[in-house]
């Protein structure tokens, strides 16, 4: 058996020989505690690389005064999805409290920056260590997360990213790739071409947004018999998106396709099913919830593309046990795979 094979894990007392300081100096660095010079700091932090130190979490939690703090802040409304994402939080609890992680979960106002923000500037450092937030695209919502990373709190972005900022780490699928899969889609199902609209919930979010870049350049590349009608905006509400769908439909008496890029699909449904329609278009929709199954089973949708909320969170823990603890700056997560449903293959 070779060397490397056998090698044991570096621990902090290998750390401070390297670096040749004390292991409360290594315990100020690896905590970001004051009081460390960056020249003995940046030692600490050489050392760690040479002997590929990593935390053993579990023990950082162990040695904590208290447990892990991880807030999910998630949209309200009538966005299906978003209460999914909240009851895998409740879901998860009681299992990451006995990992000694305490989460909770505050609704704020959907497609509000400025309540998204005033909960991120809300969250006190000495009760929070980590944020996951579904953000929305917002100079204040920005700020906010700038401010809360100033405060020492880890924010996260979950579904729905915000570039730019400082926040951590992204969990959620790859939403250009969704809008992609969508047209190709579409595109298969529409071999002769012919009108399709566009709704999305809001275009300041950036998962929407994405969404729609994939789902265009992939029309304009591959499908040009496809013509686009909109993006409308519903807002993510079922009542706004039935509204919406039913005046495409009154007004668009050849339209061949639909995709909703974002919520509402109570509504979508309802107003497919009202208009006599359901059946005779093309629709592809996102995230497998309720009014969605219902919708594949009718045949009012033909494809829901997924993203698994409980796997979601389950990452974004994980995640915030890496950021709040780690060393290394960043998080690795498992990709959450965008799933393809069917009627046929409804699980």
């Amino acid at each position: 058996m070779s060397e490397d094979n056998v090698k044991r894990r570096a621990t902090v007392h290998d750390v401070a020989r390297a670096a040749g300081v004390s292991l409360a100096t290594v315990d100020r660095v690896l905590n970001g505690r004051p009081g460390v010079r960056a020249a003995t700091s940046e030692k600490v932090e050489a050392a760690i690389a040479q002997l590929g130190f990593s935390r053993d979490l579990n023990a950082s939690l162990m040695a904590r005064a208290r447990d892990l703090s991880l807030v999910f802040l998630i949209p309200d409304g009538s966005n299906e999805f978003m209460d999914g994402l909240a009851a895998s939080v409740a879901g998860r609890t009681g299992t990451a409290l006995a990992d000694r992680i305490d989460l909770k979960t505050r609704r704020v106002r959907a497609l509000d920056p400025a309540d998204l923000a005033r909960h991120l500037n809300d969250l006190d450092p000495r009760l929070c260590d980590c944020a996951a937030i579904v953000a929305t695209e917002d100079p204040g919502v920005t700020a906010a997360v700038d401010a809360a990373n100033r405060r020492g709190i880890v924010i996260m972005t979950l579904v729905s990213d915000l570039p730019g900022s400082a926040r951590r780490h992204f969990i959620g699928i790859d939403n250009v790739a969704a809008g992609r899969t969508a047209a190709s889609l579409l595109g298969r199902f529409l071999p002769q071409g012919g009108k399709v609209a566009l709704v999305a919930g809001s275009l300041h979010l950036r998962d929407h947004a994405d969404r729609l870049a994939g789902f265009e350049a992939t029309l304009a590349r591959e499908f040009p018999a496809i013509s686009l009608i909109g993006p409308l905006e519903g807002h993510d509400e079922r009542t706004e998106t039935a509204a919406l769908v039913s005046a495409i439909l009154a007004d668009h008496p050849d339209l061949a396709g639909l995709y909703n890029l974002g919520a509402g699909n109570t509504g979508l449904v309802s107003a497919l099913e009202r208009s006599g329609r359901a059946g005779s278009l093309r629709v592809i929709a996102h995230e497998l919830t309720e009014p969605t199954r219902a919708g594949l089973k009718s045949g009012a949708i033909d494809v829901v593309l997924d993203q698994n909320p409980d796997g979601e969170i389950r990452e974004a823990i994980s995640a915030a046990r890496a950021l709040a603890l780690g060393t290394s700056g960043s998080a690795v997560t498992n990709p959450i795979e965008i799933g393809i449903f069917l009627r046929d293959n409804l699980r």
